[in-house]
């Protein structure tokens, strides 16, 4: 009993710790893209925070679908896998809300529906082909 309690506690914290330096990267795109379309500057720490919730719940839906999925697709490319294609769809979903909720202009307003969804769109793009480069 422990022993499964302190493994677990131990993997909770490595998942926040390697979560939040994952998510410097999303901060830094999500920002960058705030600012270039809002035409207004954003809080960055906000942004983090939005991209910092947002990997964590990434990292546990990706681990959730690779434990439903072991052994049954030997072989065969992960994004083929339609639980990792809803998956994906759902942290999009996810990440437009975050970003749309979280993040505010320095104005005080929040930023509009289409600029967190291109945010998310362009960080979905650069982590696919991050991905891909470092898989082969």
């Amino acid at each position: 009993m422990t022993q499964t309690l302190l493994t677990f506690l131990s993997a909770s914290i490595w998942w926040v710790i390697y979560s939040s330096a994952g998510a410097v990267l999303p901060a830094l795109v999500v920002w960058l893209v705030l600012r270039w379309l809002e035409k207004v500057p954003v809080v960055f720490n906000r942004a983090y925070f939005a991209s910092l919730l947002w990997t964590l719940a990434a990292v546990a839906m990706g681990a959730g679908v690779l434990i439903a999925q072991h052994g049954r697709s030997a072989g065969v490319s992960i994004f083929q896998l339609p639980w990792m294609r809803a998956s994906l769809v759902v942290d999009m979903l996810l990440g437009v809300l975050l970003i749309w909720r979280l993040v505010p202009r320095t104005d005080a307003r929040r930023v509009k529906p289409t600029s967190a969804c291109m945010a998310v769109a362009l960080v979905m793009m650069v982590a696919m082909i991050v991905g891909t480069t470092i898989r082969r």
